[in-house]
């Protein structure tokens, strides 16, 4: 995925301009070289909403990674009455059918999350989560 092309930066931290949000003068080649690493040091990094999406753009596959990165926060919402509504306006905006950022899930996997989402739970996303992970690990990682 990284393609060194100096000693400091990587091929895809150059085309981000610093003076618009500062990234390419922040990413270490330390840093870039940890997340070739491990999938899971890629995903934990301060940067990979913005890089590791601009990336997987570039493969038509960002909403994975977004999906990925929302149910992170969904996981966080304390209050019942807000994971109700967070949780079927993510399954509106990614999950079912014709979803404006459909998800690459095979549809019998959004099945259970249907019924998920009436009572939405904290995990309720976690069985879809945990399929879009794998796949950007086997396929967009790689």
């Amino acid at each position: 995925m990284f393609r060194r092309t100096s000693p400091n930066t990587c091929w895809l931290c150059k085309i981000f301009r610093p003076e618009d949000n500062g990234i390419s003068s922040k990413v270490s080649l330390e840093e870039v070289l940890q997340w070739s690493q491990s999938f899971e040091n890629l995903v934990t990094s301060k940067y990979v909403p913005i890089i590791y999406k601009t990336y997987l753009k570039t493969e038509h596959s960002d909403e994975n990674t977004e999906f990925w990165l929302v149910c992170e926060a969904y996981k966080k919402i304390k209050s019942q009455r807000k994971r109700i509504s967070t949780a079927r306006k993510l399954f509106m905006s990614y999950i079912q059918s014709q979803a404006p950022k459909e998800t690459n899930m095979d549809s019998p996997a959004g099945k259970p999350i249907m019924r998920n989402v009436q009572e939405p739970t904290q995990s309720c996303f976690d069985g879809e989560q945990r399929i879009l992970y794998r796949q950007m690990e086997r396929d967009s990682y790689s």
